[in-house]
């Protein structure tokens, strides 16, 4: 390409203002967060841990090491029987999934993660479960992990799925 072509594409491009991936609507503050665009997915359900109160964790720097702090809401969760809705990402190959993540907002892309590690859940099921591109709604024993080398923040072990109505047609 010429350099006055060049120079030319970029004056346009310049002058046509900021553009977007995908949506031209996009606020200039940018995406929402997983937990924020997940709320648009998953309606918040009763008895059902919300993605918005697993976002309430910040980074905190501890000596050489930054680790993560929780909320007092997170951290009443720890060790206690809870129910997680969320998007299935198979960690396995199979129809049947026994160890899984569930997500706040559906994959994306089969090698990416969709989300940050606070809209993240490891799953660990007490009986393996069927695949599903439907948000799945699971019931188990929510731990808050402190020090994962993969960098997850939570689990939901002995987990089992609760059955949820089909949509109206």
């Amino acid at each position: 390409m010429n350099r006055s072509l060049s120079v030319f594409l970029v004056v346009i491009a310049v002058a046509s203002g900021p553009t977007y991936a995908f949506d031209p609507k996009i606020a200039a503050t940018g995406l929402p967060d997983a937990s924020t665009y997940g709320a648009s997915l998953l309606p918040e359900l009763g008895g059902v841990v919300s993605w918005k109160t697993l976002a309430q964790v910040e980074p905190e720097a501890k000596g050489d090491k930054i680790v993560p702090k929780f909320s007092d809401a997170i951290l009443s969760l720890d060790q206690q029987p809870v129910r997680i809705q969320g998007f299935m990402l198979p960690m396995d190959v199979g129809l049947l999934q026994g160890h899984f993540l569930v997500s706040a907002v559906p994959p994306h892309c089969p090698f990416c993660l969709p989300a940050g590690p606070d809209a993240l859940v490891e799953v660990q099921a007490k009986k393996p479960i069927p695949f599903s591109l439907e948000p799945v709604l699971l019931y188990g024993k929510f731990s808050v992990v402190r020090d994962d080398a993969a960098g997850l923040l939570y689990r939901l072990t002995e987990a089992e799925p609760i059955p949820t109505k089909p949509k109206a047609k």
